[in-house]
């Protein structure tokens, strides 16, 4: 069916196409469904990275809804925030009306349109979901975490500190140095240092210092 059907999706054929689609890449994602974007009522995004659904735009995402009364909601990782290209990135999304949130769950990639279609990230690919009961069951999840997520605001406040810091502390982790000689070199008590540890870590997701500095290297952080 979908071989079938080479041109791009609308809301009012969707149905006709089958439940699950497998697409290749982004490239082929964004050929055929970038234009719902432009004609949707609600677009809900959940990303782990700045660069997801980046294709062929350089850092930026898919077309964001831009008509009056549309509702955009995306929903980040913590550690986003400490990326240097966060805030141009973020300010260009408020700028295009989007509400978005702080999640300290994992999520999945997930762009749900209209509460009719679902698209996950699957490796390279992605699957695009049009069976009602299959989206809805997505939403669920996608929902239950914006519920439980802050508000963008509130972590930039929280966490304006933590990104300063972030790539000295970093460095001061993988030099394998004592905790007394890394607070020294930053120049604060021994109290605030393991705190700052201890924040980075929390907003990493990491278990250990180890992994706090793997998974801000995978994050772009140093």
């Amino acid at each position: 069916m979908w071989q079938a059907r080479r041109g791009r999706w609308t809301l009012e054929t969707v149905t006709q196409v089958q439940d699950v689609v497998s697409v290749r890449d982004e490239q082929e994602l964004f050929d055929r469904t970038a234009h719902l974007f432009t004609h949707a009522d609600e677009v809900v995004c959940a990303a782990n990275d700045l660069h997801t659904w980046a294709t062929m735009r350089g850092n930026t995402d898919l077309p964001q809804p831009r008509r009056p009364g549309v509702r955009g909601r995306k929903i980040y990782r913590p550690q986003q925030l400490l990326d240097p290209a966060s805030a141009p990135h973020l300010q260009e999304l408020r700028e295009a009306g989007m509400e978005i949130r702080i999640s300290e769950r994992e999520i999945n990639e997930t762009i749900i349109i209209d509460h009719r279609i679902a698209i996950l990230a699957a490796g390279r690919g992605y699957t695009v979901l049009l069976r009602p009961d299959l989206v809805h069951g997505i939403k669920s999840l996608v929902e239950a975490t914006w519920r439980t997520s802050t508000a963008l605001a509130a972590y930039e406040t929280r966490f304006a500190e933590l990104r300063q810091y972030t790539p000295q502390l970093i460095e001061l982790l993988a030099s394998g140095c004592t905790d007394e000689k890394a607070a020294r070199e930053m120049g604060v008590g021994l109290r605030t240092y393991r705190r700052r540890v201890a924040e980075l870590m929390s907003v990493l997701g990491a278990s250990s210092r180890f992994q706090a500095g793997a998974r801000a290297r995978e994050a772009g952080l140093v």
